[in-house]
Formats: C-alpha cells, structure tokens, sequence
C-alpha cells in the first residue's frame, strides 16, 4: 500500500519509530541488488532516509559507483519488517562527509536504537532522498 512520504499516517511514522533492524538494496557495479543489515532513521519533514556506516564498505563503494554513472543519485531502498508488519521507503541515495551531518544522523540513530554507536573516524552518511514508500504498517 502507497504512502506519503513526507506526510505518512500515525501508524506509519510510528513503525519507523520502533527499534527495528532493516535491510538496504544498493545496486552494484553489475547492477545485481546487494542487502545488507543497517539501522536506518526516517524523517518525513525532511523526506529523508539516514544510515550512518563505515566509508570502506561495500555498500559505500556501490552508492559512489552509482553516483559516478547517474550524478542524481543511487537508487536504493530501506525495508523493515516485524511480523505480518513491513515498510519500504526507496529513493536517491549519496554519501555525505560533513562532520555536521554525520552528527546529526548518530543523534538520530542513537535515539531509534537507544544507544550512541562508538567514535568512528572513518564514519559517513548514506542520506537517502525518498522518492517512495510503501508497506502495511
């Protein structure tokens, strides 16, 4: 079922809220989908997705492939799900260094997941700019 990204209904909005961990798609260089776990915040004012993650990975390194071929972004999506209960949120993914960013995003996370990741100075942010959501929470 289709949502609004930045306007989703109460039941929605709080899904994303709980403490659950998802999975990101990233295309690879060859174009088959790569998953992987990751803790993911949602803000709908914003229209934005954020996972913060190491730059050496291997979700990094597809983002940037990407981004090399098409500069609008990385199409990815987010899933979660809990039970009968999933939610999908895909869009334009880029990696973002800004120190202020990455702050703002370990906030976020921190608050989802109750507890502040460790220091990382290889640290950087996946914002996702969400063109799409979707789910039956």
């Amino acid at each position: 079922m289709a949502t609004d990204v930045r306007k989703p209904d109460d039941a929605y909005l709080s899904f994303w809220r709980e403490r659950h961990i998802c999975t990101l798609t990233t295309p690879r260089p060859d174009g088959s989908p790569h998953v992987t776990p990751v803790g993911v915040t949602y803000d709908p004012e914003a229209g934005l997705a954020r996972i913060i993650c190491n730059k050496n990975s291997r979700k990094v390194a597809n983002v940037l492939a990407a981004l090399a071929a098409d500069p609008a972004g990385a199409r990815v999506a987010v899933c979660q799900l809990a039970g009968k209960r999933w939610a999908t949120l895909e869009g334009r993914a880029v990696v973002r260094t800004e120190p202020e960013l990455i702050a703002d995003a370990v906030e976020r996370y921190a608050e989802r997941y109750q507890r502040t990741p460790a220091p990382n100075p290889d640290r950087v942010l996946i914002e996702i700019r969400l063109t799409r959501a979707m789910g039956n929470a």
